[in-house]
């Protein structure tokens, strides 16, 4: 439908004298920590009664807001799950919020006075950063060689500590190859590379997740109605694969049973999503 249609739509609709909500607005923008109104006020129709939201203390004891988030997604109606923007503003909402907490530069008391130096350093040097963080960003492997560019090196390998808890940041990406890596010191090289991706478009378990049914009986829908089933709720399907991941680890690989993997016995597996 396009915009001038809509427009249209709403105009007749307060023409007719039928109700509407209204939602105010304000000239400073809401704050996202420590504000339980935020959800409510940007989606009242989700919280109808203006309570509920992320980081209220109305229960019974107070939880994580990421603990918050996962209880609002799985609401029993599924109305946060096939909330287009629900999803997608909780998310963007975490990661700035960790990357605010994880961008901090952090170091021991006994190494404050080195840090001070180096920062100070690093403030001479900016051309030197500038080039280094450009051509990081171009793929390049870059490796040290003058003093400024190891005073800077030390700045970054300095903030990358702190930043691998932002998920989906580089080094969160990094942290995780050097997992890897030890995974292989540890137990040796992988025999296997096993790549997998479930079809949720025709299997009847994401269906069903992605489906306001209450009661599972496979259905044989029509590809348009799975197309759209499948849109409009990701959150399904972000369960359907930890699902099938799950049971392909525990019955293909045989991990956690007393049976032998279809690979043989599992020493060791290490698992990444791709982007």
């Amino acid at each position: 439908m396009k915009l001038k249609t809509v427009i249209a739509h709403a105009v007749q609709h307060l023409m007719d004298g039928k109700p509407a909500l209204g939602i105010g607005r304000s000239s400073e923008p809401e704050s996202m920590y420590n504000n339980p109104q935020l959800y409510p006020q940007a989606f009242p129709w989700l919280f109808p009664y203006g309570l509920g939201g992320i980081g209220n203390v109305n229960g019974f004891k107070k939880i994580s807001d990421p603990a918050r988030k996962r209880a609002l997604l799985m609401y029993y109606d599924k109305r946060f799950q096939m909330e287009p923007l629900f999803p997608l503003v909780a998310f963007n909402h975490q990661q700035i919020q960790h990357s605010t907490t994880g961008g901090f530069l952090l170091t021991q008391k006994n190494r404050f006075p080195l840090m001070a130096e180096r920062i100070l350093k690093a403030s001479s040097n900016l051309d030197v950063m500038t080039s280094l963080v450009e051509r990081m960003e171009a793929g390049e492997t870059i490796t040290p060689i003058t003093p400024a560019e190891k005073e800077c090196f030390a700045i970054i390998n300095d903030l990358d500590h702190v930043a691998k808890h932002v998920e989906g940041s580089n080094t969160n990406k990094k942290y995780m190859r050097n997992e890897i890596w030890s995974l292989i010191c540890a137990k040796g090289a992988p025999s296997w590379f096993i790549t997998f991706a479930p079809m949720d478009l025709k299997h009847p378990l994401c269906l069903y997740l992605a489906s306001e049914d209450l009661r599972f009986y496979p259905k044989m829908y029509a590809e348009d109605k799975r197309w759209s089933l499948i849109a409009n709720n990701p959150v399904a399907c972000a369960r359907f694969f930890h699902f099938m991941v799950q049971a392909f680890i525990k019955h293909i690989l045989g991990v956690g049973t007393s049976h032998h993997g279809l690979y043989g016995d599992t020493n060791g597996y290490y698992g990444t999503v791709e982007e």
